[in-house]
């Protein structure tokens, strides 16, 4: 088990909808402390539009179908998740375009590239107390187990974990972004909500992954 197919990274997407619409109050409570409180709703809003039209994306193309799901988040998802989230699948999906195969080298420089995209769109960098908090240490230990060659469930159960510590981490770190960025020290002792979103999907897929529901032999 080494390799993902775009079908595997197609039903990936789909399963990391269900973990968003199943978590939406959890995110929303999670939100609630130094945001708006409804981080989730508008989460789960767009990717309850990506199941809605599921039978009509292409999903021949990792590329493509990344990039059609990127055109629904930021119509459907409200707030700042729309441009957030919709940069990250756009980014991925130029990464994706044509491949058939991804191990893990491929997954972290697909990551990667979502972590540029929303770069380029917010700015925000790590140690912002923002998702990059989470979303950039999972891309960079995906990146270094294909650089070692290692098996792509170790890889993917590694980069979950990272994922949950850089949320984690974001405790400790005062606001500097977005409104929680009014609140200053307050912000402490809280997560930011889009790292602790990401810690959950990423846990959530590597889960289903051990279960070998996706991987390819």
């Amino acid at each position: 088990m080494s390799k993902l197919t775009v079908q595997d990274m197609v039903d990936i997407v789909g399963s990391m909808s269900e973990v968003i619409i199943a978590n939406e109050v959890r995110f929303c409570e999670l939100d609630s402390v130094a945001g708006d409180g409804d981080f989730g709703m508008s989460l789960a809003k767009g990717f309850k539009a990506i199941k809605n039209q599921w039978d009509s994306l292409q999903k021949d193309d990792a590329g493509v179908f990344l990039k059609e799901c990127s055109q629904i988040i930021t119509e459907h998802c409200g707030g700042a998740s729309g441009p957030i989230w919709g940069s990250a699948f756009r980014s991925a999906g130029k990464y994706a375009a044509g491949r058939t195969e991804f191990g893990a080298a491929e997954l972290g420089a697909l990551l990667q590239n979502a972590v540029e995209g929303i770069q380029k769109r917010g700015g925000a960098k790590l140690g912002d107390k923002t998702l990059l908090d989470a979303l950039i240490p999972a891309a960079e230990s995906l990146i270094r187990s294909g650089e070692s060659g290692e098996d792509l469930l170790s890889a993917v159960k590694k980069c979950a974990q990272e994922a949950v510590d850089g949320a984690e981490k974001t405790k400790s770190i005062v606001a500097t972004k977005g409104r929680a960025s009014y609140l200053g020290e307050r912000s402490l002792d809280h997560p930011d909500a889009g790292a602790a979103a990401i810690g959950i999907i990423f846990t959530s897929i590597a889960e289903k992954l051990s279960d070998t529901c996706f991987l390819s032999a």
